[in-house]
Formats: C-alpha cells, sequence, structure tokens
C-alpha cells in the first residue's frame, strides 16, 4: 500500500523501532545494574529526528513515483538511525558501575507510555486510511 510510504508514517515506524530498542537497551541497564564497571547505555533517536527536520524547514521535496524521475529537494527516507551510546564518563558506586535502578525504571515506564502512543497513532492513522478508501464513517 503506498500510502504507508509517506514521510510521517515513516517517521512513526523509525519512532516505534526507536522504543523497540530503548526497551532492550534499559532492559540490559537493570540486568547489569549489579555488574561491576558495567556502563550504562541510552538510545537517541528522537534528538537526531528533530535535527534532520530542522534541516529540511523551508526545502521543497518532491514525490517520485518512478526511479527514473529526478529527486527533488530531500529524499523522505532520509530517517536517521536510532544510535547506541554508552556513557563511559560516570560513576555511581564503588564498582564503577553507573546504573541507577530507580532512573532505569522510571526510564522503562517513560518508553512504555511512548510505544504505546506510537502503536494508537499507527492505529489511527490506518483506521482513517481504510474509513477513506472504503467511503464510511
Amino acid at each position: 500500500m503506498n500510502l504507508l510510504n509517506g514521510a510521517a508514517f515513516g517517521r512513526m515506524e523509525g519512532a516505534l523501532q526507536a522504543a523497540e530498542m530503548r526497551q532492550r537497551v534499559i532492559s540490559n541497564n537493570v540486568a547489569n545494574g549489579d555488574v561491576p564497571h558495567f556502563k550504562r547505555s541510552e538510545v537517541l533517536f528522537e534528538e537526531l529526528l528533530e535535527q534532520s527536520m530542522g534541516n529540511q524547514q523551508g526545502q521543497l521535496i518532491g514525490k517520485r513515483t518512478n526511479q527514473k524521475h529526478i529527486a527533488i529537494g530531500a529524499a523522505s527516507s532520509n530517517l536517521p538511525v536510532p544510535k547506541v551510546i554508552t556513557d563511559e564518563t560516570t560513576s555511581m558506586n564503588n564498582n564503577e558501575n553507573n546504573v541507577d535502578i530507580d532512573r532505569e525504571m522510571s526510564l522503562l515506564a517513560k518508553n512504555q507510555l511512548s510505544y504505546n502512543f506510537y502503536i494508537q497513532q499507527i492505529n489511527h492513522e490506518v483506521k482513517m486510511m481504510r474509513t477513506a478508501i472504503e467511503g464510511r464513517a
């Protein structure tokens, strides 16, 4: 379905993938909370998305319906890829581990809320497309 290839849907899909990756990273942090010398990691996506969208303001972006067409403006597939970064500089315990379990658990709850929101938005978009195609309210 070509309607799902739009930039807005692509951003939502990227955010959902970032939330899935963030779930794995935070779970790994929690699992290694007592391991000496373990350094916590986090996922960057929203910041990268904001930067990439900020660079496109005022640009005209054309939609290519054929691979032979000349691209106009930035390609809609230039979505950032979520990045996992590790905090090597801080230390919370005498064993040089920097995992704060309370913080990680709150990040886990926040990520779950974000994930649920992304799923609801995607479901809403698909429902709206289905309504438009079927012509019913």
